[in-house]
């Protein structure tokens, strides 16, 4: 019988990681969307939209589905879907790889201000800057709302869900971005400060790279600790390797 891998997606590696194992012969892959985003792009393989039903619900699709591994490359802030990934593999024994692309790092000419939590980035902005620079997606704003000294601009690539800081501009946009482009954005809307989460990856790293440029600190959102006993492959190679499906 041809292996069934499930990947568990909505990132750039899950879209490559899909393409590969669609091109091993024998090989059934399906993707896994919680479909947040309203038009997702084309994949190989199969694709099912929505979630499973917490770890119970997606423990009980891996044994209908015959599914033989289960590859969770979600966003490495999607910790809730993380976690039941790891509980349902455990319960029924499919072997399970987690793909995380790694997080970035600060350099040379970088004001890092390193946050554990949403809030946490909102309490460290007052001291830092007046016009703040927020990518942290459409989730989870409510945690800027009571700073209504402070002017944000969001950028999201669907429309973000309130309640939204008092006063707010929202500019839906999907990148990669080039670091000109970001340098501009940040001279034309006069930001003195960035808010990120430590997404990792070079789609949205120029943003980083301009405020280096313009001086503009940035307040990171550290990563949510992976579930007790799990590690993460940090590429698309890797876990092909831990499939034991290296060669196509």
């Amino acid at each position: 019988m041809s292996p069934h891998v499930l990947v568990l997606g909505g990132t750039t590696e899950a879209r490559e990681l899909a393409t590969a194992l669609a091109a091993r012969p024998g090989v059934r892959v399906t993707s896994s969307l919680a479909g947040r985003v309203s038009r997702p792009g084309a994949l190989a393989g199969d694709v099912r939209i929505g979630g499973f039903g917490g770890a119970e619900g997606l423990a009980a699709w891996l044994r209908e589905h015959e599914v033989d591994a289960v590859v969770d490359a979600t966003h490495p802030f999607a910790a809730g879907i993380t976690a039941n990934a790891a509980a349902a593999a455990a319960t029924t024994g499919v072997p399970a790889v987690v793909l995380r692309r790694p997080g970035w790092r600060p350099g040379p000419g970088d004001r890092w201000h390193m946050a554990d939590s949403l809030a946490g980035a909102a309490a460290l902005l007052p001291p830092l800057g007046r016009r703040v620079f927020l990518t942290t997606g459409r989730l989870g704003l409510a945690a800027f709302a009571d700073l209504p000294e402070l002017h944000f601009l969001v950028r999201s690539v669907e429309p973000p869900e309130p309640p939204l800081p008092a006063h707010t501009e929202v500019l839906l946009a999907r990148g990669p971005f080039t670091a000109d482009d970001e340098t501009g954005l940040l001279r034309e809307h006069r930001i003195d400060v960035l808010v990120t989460k430590d997404s990792g990856g070079v789609a949205t790293a120029p943003k980083l790279a301009a405020a280096r440029q313009l001086g503009v600190p940035v307040v990171v959102v550290r990563r949510p600790p992976l579930p007790e006993g799990v590690t993460a492959v940090p590429d698309v190679p890797g876990v092909l390797d831990r499939l034991g499906l290296s060669s196509p």
